[in-house]
């Protein structure tokens, strides 16, 4: 197997920056862009760790890259200031949709497999593109709590169409492919044999939760060893860059979170950063 190019990173929250800065080997990192200030210099620590090497890429929630109608510019033009002032390998947002007819969802919303939907995903990825000048964009399948009626295409057809129309990368979501997984009743093997592996730009591996006869992509609990399995199914499919650990509130204690980056490096067969 070849080594990753950046290997196991967290995402980096204020709530746990003086964690992150703390991690000897880290290489990688990952800010929700709608939490920076483009306007003012960048937070401390976060600087720091550029000073370091370390790569960071702005990760969009707000984008809306899956509505029916154009993407905000103002919000693409966000996206690509924050690139700029990470010095960005590349952005990431979310093949979903959060708002429509002016009423924002305040969550990311799945968005019908249909041909109908692939040219508005495309429109909106080049109305993005444009914005950004250059910078490679990657693009994330979500968790989704329910699925639209009458597909046309399977996840891994409409996943792939979007790719090859656009050019794009993968940021693929182990936990998400274990969270659809297991509400569709549907292997999560399976998928992964259909995807583009060789179009990943990165994963994220999150926790989640059973709840109400549904996985919940959390965010906040540890990953489960489902996903941990799922990461060393992919490892053996495939080297992608790095693995990010995502955890956004309900922080554990430095030793847990350790254990946690500790288990997924493991389960790739990667080196530990801690």
């Amino acid at each position: 197997m070849s080594a990753p190019a950046y290997g196991v990173g967290i995402g980096w929250r204020p709530e746990i920056a003086g964690y992150v800065a703390a991690l000897p080997g880290l290489r990688f990192t990952e800010v929700v862009a709608e939490s920076l200030h483009v306007h003012d210099p960048l937070p401390e620590a976060l600087a720091e760790l550029l000073t370091r090497g370390v790569r960071v890429v702005p990760h969009g929630v707000k984008l809306s890259l899956g509505g029916a109608e154009p993407i905000a510019d103002a919000r693409a033009v966000h996206l690509a200031r924050c690139a700029e002032l990470l010095d960005a390998p590349l952005v990431s947002e979310h093949i979903a949709f959060v708002r429509a007819g002016g009423v924002e969802a305040g969550h990311l919303l799945p968005v019908p497999r249909t041909r109908e939907a692939v040219e508005a995903i495309v429109a909106n990825v080049r109305r993005a593109e444009a914005a950004l000048g250059g910078v490679p964009l990657a693009l994330e399948p979500i968790a989704a709590l329910f699925d639209w009626p009458d597909p046309e295409l399977t996840e891994a057809q409409f996943l792939t169409e979007i790719l090859d129309r656009t050019g794009c990368r993968l940021l693929l979501d182990i936990a998400n492919v274990h969270a659809n997984a297991r509400n569709r009743d549907e292997s999560p093997a399976a998928l992964l044999d259909e995807l583009p592996l060789e179009r990943i730009a990165y994963v994220h591996v999150a926790g989640g939760e059973e709840r109400g006869g549904f996985y919940h992509d959390t965010h906040t609990h540890p990953t489960p060893p489902q996903v941990l399995t799922l990461i060393k199914d992919l490892c053996a499919r495939t080297t992608p860059p790095a693995l990010m650990l995502e955890r956004d509130g309900d922080y554990p204690p430095a030793a847990e979170l350790t254990a946690e980056l500790d288990a997924i490096a493991e389960a790739a067969g990667w080196p530990a950063i801690t």
